[in-house]
């Protein structure tokens, strides 16, 4: 057995996988540890890169202490991580200020001055739209797409910007940081909507750059997923606890690997993410680009496969907010006049489990009342920052209960949005892998498949498929096996769930107000929020 090292680098915490590689890939130990997501009034949302490798450290020392398995037998490490991170490094390799999370929203201005002026189609300057769309088969028209956060620091941080050497993604830092290189790999080079997709010109596009403004020499080189870029550096060896000179590979973001390790990986597979955020990717072999709902088939990990990628901002992150201050809140109003710790319920592995189990009971459709699940804005199928969360439909009957249960079914509503905007362009399929913190619950499974009327299938630790992922990326790099294409024999399916006729009514009505709550309150959410 082959022994590989995974760190899944999410939007609140770092998961560190070991994995062994036989026939199948085993996950044998892991180990956790969060980190802050920081918030600002200004719409800023940033992380700081010493907390991921201090998180890196800490997870590492308590893998090895307890996983029977020395650090000198690992073969291979790599990365699974969120995508569209802005982190400018100086010609040190050290930040020049905290990291711009995917989620950061302040370049309204810079995206104004960009893309949204004179003629336009979807929001976008109709001769700059042709241009992106001929380049890359897609266009940087989110407000939080890394390019417009790239331009804000240069017009609102002069002096950052100056000693800025490189633009790196958040995996891509961490590689530079385990191995002394600065690269890209081409899903995190596509992510910065500059890498040109077309036949015999793939790379950084020149004309793209130009257009807006980018200097090309703060871009790195560009490798694949499963390529070896170096081994471990003696220092970061010497701070992880690992031996130096083990080798470190490309890996992925979290879009393109989670699919991999959902063993979603064959042409027209369609998986579902429900973690902090939340998406719907369909595997295509061709470019496909839907302006108008934000869908575009990005560069993902396998050669020659697209992801035709729908992305909602907040998913999981929704029922840690009813964990917080709607369930067991801050003025002490819990579900029960008893606490959770004293009753029958304790014995569930958590809160979450609990949450989900209190709302099992509640009939399909939650009483009427629909949660709209835009915590932090909105990107498809409608790009809007102004957006946000409401519970519609409340009356005198309507209980706490029915308010979470709302809250699961809102996500699953707004994932069948976008999968029903997906396959207007391409066919997706039936069943659906589901995975993600939200695939551990039976009853969110039930739910999606209830909503979507797709047959929903989960695998063994859901919450772990960017590891998986990651690991069938070192499989590649260390020739154990062909190729990603092969992923998905070795993931097979461990649960099943089957639509149930009785609550596609009330859902089909529901899901049809759901759409309408938007452009109802559009202009409401600007004159509160814009």
């Amino acid at each position: 057995m082959t022994y590989v090292l995974a760190y899944d680098i999410g939007t609140t915490g770092v998961k560190t996988c070991l994995f062994g590689i036989g026939e199948r890939i085993m996950l044998l130990s892991s180990a956790q540890e969060g980190y802050g997501l920081y918030i600002l009034e200004n719409g800023g949302a940033e992380q700081d890169p010493e907390e991921w490798w201090r998180a890196m450290r800490l997870t590492t020392g308590r893998l090895f202490a307890e996983a029977g398995v020395s650090p000198a037998e690992v073969a291979g490490v790599s990365f699974c991580s969120q995508m569209q991170g802005l982190v400018l490094v100086d010609r040190e390799g050290k930040p020049v200020r905290r990291a711009m999370s995917y989620m950061d929203q302040r370049a309204g201005e810079e995206l104004k001055k960009g893309l949204a002026f004179g003629p336009r189609i979807a929001g976008a300057n109709v001769f700059r739209l042709l241009r992106c769309l001929r380049a890359t088969g897609a266009m940087p028209g989110s407000v939080k797409d890394p390019v417009w956060k790239y331009r804000w620091v240069q017009s609102h941080e002069p002096e950052n910007f100056r000693r800025v050497d490189k633009w790196l993604d958040v995996k891509d830092y961490l590689l530079l940081r385990c191995t002394g290189r600065a690269v890209m790999t081409r899903d995190s080079a596509y992510a910065t909507l500059l890498y040109d997709t077309r036949k015999g010109r793939e790379g950084w596009c020149g004309a793209l750059c130009r257009m807006f403004g980018v200097d090309t020499a703060h871009l790195p080189p560009i490798i694949r997923s499963t390529d070896q870029v170096g081994g471990l550096t003696e220092q970061a060896a010497a701070e992880l606890g690992l031996t130096p000179g083990t080798p470190v590979f490309g890996g992925g973001g979290d879009a393109s690997l989670i699919g991999v390790g959902a063993g979603a990986t064959a042409v027209g597979s369609t998986h579902i993410y429900c973690g902090t955020s939340g998406w719907v990717i369909t595997v295509t072999d061709r470019q496909l680009v839907d302006v108008t709902a934000m869908i575009a088939a990005v560069v993902g990990a396998q050669a020659g496969r697209y992801s035709y990628f729908a992305e909602m901002e907040t998913a999981g992150k929704c029922l840690e907010w009813v964990k917080d201050h709607l369930a067991l809140d801050e003025i002490g109003v819990y579900l029960e006049k008893r606490h959770v710790a004293e009753s029958q319920e304790a014995v569930y592995a958590s809160l979450y489990d609990y949450l989900t189990e209190t709302v099992k009971a509640v009939p399909a459709g939650s009483g009427g009342v629909i949660f709209t699940p835009w915590l932090h804005g909105n990107r498809c199928p409608f790009e809007d920052p102004a957006s946000a969360g409401m519970f519609f439909n409340i009356r005198l009957n309507t209980g706490k209960s029915e308010l979470i249960r709302a809250v699961l079914e809102g996500v699953c509503f707004h994932l069948r949005w976008m999968l029903e905007c997906q396959a207007k362009k391409t066919a997706t399929s039936d069943p659906i892998r589901f995975v993600g913190g939200g695939a551990l619950s039976p009853v969110t499974c039930q739910i999606l498949a209830d909503i979507t009327g797709r047959t929903i299938q989960t695998v063994a630790s859901p919450q772990n498929a960017g590891s998986v992922g990651a690991a069938a990326v070192m499989a590649v790099g260390l020739g154990l096996t062909g190729s990603l294409d092969e992923a998905g024999k070795l993931i097979p399916a461990e649960q099943t769930f089957v639509p149930d006729p009785a609550s596609r009514a009330v859902y089909d009505r529901n899901f049809a107000v759901f759409r309408q709550l938007y452009a109802a309150n559009r202009k409401g959410f600007r004159a509160l929020n814009g």
